[in-house]
């Protein structure tokens, strides 16, 4: 089986087993976000479990 490897660079599997995900939103049109959801957006999320059967078919190793 092989890695899809795009999926590899935009998510990480915890210690636990969840996949975690950058927040989109911090590209451009930054000026019109607030300082807060500028920093809100900085921190890390989770991969909804209705797609993580899917990733982790993309990800078999991780």
């Amino acid at each position: 089986m092989k890695t899809n490897k795009s999926a590899a660079k935009r998510f990480s599997f915890t210690a636990t087993g969840k996949l975690k995900r950058k927040k989109a939103g911090l590209r451009h049109f930054m000026r019109r976000k607030s300082t807060r959801a500028k920093r809100n957006l900085r921190t890390r999320g989770y991969v909804d479990s209705a797609n993580v059967g899917i990733l982790k078919k993309m990800l078999p190793y991780g």
